[in-house]
């Protein structure tokens, strides 16, 4: 090993700066399976609140692809608080989910129908199935 220096571990910092916020995997796995069931869609529309993931604007349909970790889904192994600044993370995951609340609130108050697909749930293909058929039964404005 002589010449071979080792990598400091990565900081908690330095993880979280390479989180993305839009073309997760868990994003991507749903907007494959709903392109290959033949819906077409937009991506992130600024102009709606909390630029949903995909957005299907002929039937007023918008998703919204959650990762258990950072919206607290609720008795998932995926969601749990870091150990270290418990109080932080804590509030943190709270006023994600009141955001979340809002901006789905304030979507169906426009006339949108909101449905939200977590994390765990994209890695079973059954989940993502209904989703494009309730997509697909949903009737055009």
């Amino acid at each position: 090993m002589a010449g071979r220096t080792r990598k400091a571990p990565l900081t908690r910092s330095e993880i979280m700066a390479r989180v993305r916020g839009k073309d997760t995997a868990p994003e991507m796995r749903v907007r494959r399976a709903l392109w290959a069931a033949g819906l077409r869609y937009r991506l992130h529309d600024k102009t709606l609140p909390g630029r949903p993931d995909i957005v299907f604007r002929s039937r007023r349909i918008v998703v919204l692809v959650h990762g258990c970790f950072w919206h607290g889904h609720q008795d998932c192994p995926r969601h749990r608080i870091p150990k270290t600044r418990v109080e932080w993370w804590t509030e943190k995951m709270r006023s994600n989910r009141e955001r979340d609340a809002q901006v789905r609130a304030a979507l169906g108050a426009d006339g949108w129908t909101v449905l939200v697909l977590w994390e765990c749930e994209t890695e079973s293909p059954p989940k993502i199935d209904a989703l494009a058929r309730a997509i697909k039964a949903a009737r055009r404005r």
